[in-house]
């Protein structure tokens, strides 16, 4: 075991990077992961140090990891409760209703909370969350959310999950058992330990990172000459450092040049090597979109075309169906495996509400809205609830079909004659009395 001293140099703090801060003080074991991780950065082949901050200053990176949480951690998230009926209506009365679409904690909002938790999954394949019991021991009463480059864990004889949290905020460390924890790996091979897209696509990363490096070596401080001075004699040293000093003001002031002595100036082209490498710093945009399963359009790489129109919504529909649904789903059924008793799960249930992704689409919402109403899916007093308008009671209760469709041999066929007041009465139910002369 080492120890990391805490009165370091606040220069020798910034260069092991803001991650490393709070270890220091702290012991260190070999089976600190968070730590280590940190420190060595992930093997790659460009030799570059590919941790969680190194990959979240690539714009794509960002982007990507942005959208995913940015976008499912601000839909509702419901407790249901399954009715004898088999329906499922909104468990109010639930804690978890409190904890998972309110608040969950002193500190954080819902939003804020899922945020944290959505992106821990993306950069380091799993999330950590304490329970915090109530002063009865049974009850919920808050989910704090857990650093995950402090968390570790070691297995116990028996075969329990002894967790160990190295809190950066106390700078005191403590155990947490198994089942103060509620633990949800993003992507697993052994259905417990995490593999981190950032130390799995180190690669990939560290390739991004050296490109916009050579990028950046490339074009700052003017290292990239943008012509040439031809003459047709020798220069001693002075006349070059003129002729320098003259190209130098000119290019920087947008004046007119001067030649003497037969001098010609050539403009120079973007060579082979430079186009070469702005494909490459294109292509690691798409390398990376691919490891958070985001299509590049969506964080504003490619063509007017690929970016507007019916094929955006198209690439929407395949964000919320095979990038955000999944992430939703895995995180339901861990609410569901951690957070209620066996009891409770037999008809208590968490559910993202992916209709929230229609908020601000007023043209698809009040389609669906059409569609589940004449189909008679939904009254016009639910559609109403979902708007935060209040009910209108009556009618507006009822479920309605459309009644204009009939079988195909009964087109054309004429209608029975009813009056005013035999349609009054079938409405209200009551059947109408027969004619006079009915049999």
């Amino acid at each position: 075991m080492i120890k990391l001293l805490g009165r370091l140099p606040e220069r020798i703090k910034a260069m092991v990077g803001s991650g490393l801060a709070g270890w220091l003080g702290k012991t260190i074991r070999l089976t600190d992961g968070g730590f280590w991780g940190q420190w060595f950065g992930a093997s790659n082949f460009t030799g570059k140090r590919v941790t969680v901050n190194s990959v979240l200053q690539l714009s794509a990176a960002w982007a990507c990891v942005r959208r995913i949480a940015g976008t499912l951690s601000t839909l509702p998230v419901n407790m249901l409760e399954e009715q004898t009926s088999g329906a499922k209506t909104v468990a109010r009365d639930h804690p978890l209703q409190r904890l998972l679409h309110n608040q969950p904690n002193a500190d954080m909002t819902a939003a804020q909370f899922w945020q944290v938790f959505i992106v821990s999954l993306l950069l380091w394949g799993g999330a950590y969350v304490e329970k915090r019991m109530g002063a009865s021991g049974r009850t919920l009463a808050g989910l704090e959310f857990l650093l995950p480059d402090f968390v570790t864990w070691d297995v116990q004889a028996n075969g329990s999950v002894l967790w160990h949290y190295a809190d950066p905020f106390t700078r005191q460390s403590r155990d947490i058992a198994a089942e103060a924890m509620w633990f949800t790996p993003f992507f697993t091979v052994d259905g417990f330990t995490p593999l981190s897209p950032v130390r799995m696509g180190a690669n990939v990363f560290g390739g991004a990172m050296a490109a916009d490096e050579a990028s950046a070596s490339t074009f700052t401080n003017g290292m990239k000459s943008s012509g040439l001075v031809m003459m047709n004699s020798i220069l001693n040293p002075k006349q070059r450092e003129e002729i320098r000093e003259h190209v130098k003001t000119v290019t920087a002031n947008g004046g007119v040049f001067v030649m003497e002595k037969g001098a010609d100036y050539k403009q120079l082209t973007m060579n082979p090597q430079d186009a070469e490498l702005l494909a490459t710093r294109g292509y690691n945009v798409e390398e990376i979109c691919r490891w958070f399963g985001v299509d590049p359009s969506l964080i504003g790489h490619g063509s007017k075309d690929s970016n507007w129109g019916t094929g955006l919504e198209e690439k929407m529909l395949w964000l919320v169906t095979l990038t955000l649904r999944p992430i939703a789903v895995l995180i339901e059924q861990s609410v569901r495996k951690n957070l209620l008793t066996p009891a409770e799960q037999l008809t208590f249930s968490a559910e993202f509400n992916l209709e929230g992704l229609l908020r601000g689409d007023s043209k698809s919402r009040a389609a669906w809205y059409s569609t589940m109403t004449q189909n008679g899916i939904m009254s016009r007093d639910e559609c109403r609830a979902k708007e935060n308008l209040e009910p209108m009671g009556g009618n507006a209760g009822v479920l309605t079909v459309q009644s204009n469709m009939l079988p195909l041999d009964k087109l054309g066929a004429a209608a029975p004659a009813t009056t005013a007041a035999d349609a009054l009465k079938s409405w209200l139910g009551i059947e109408p009395a027969r004619a006079a002369n009915d049999d």
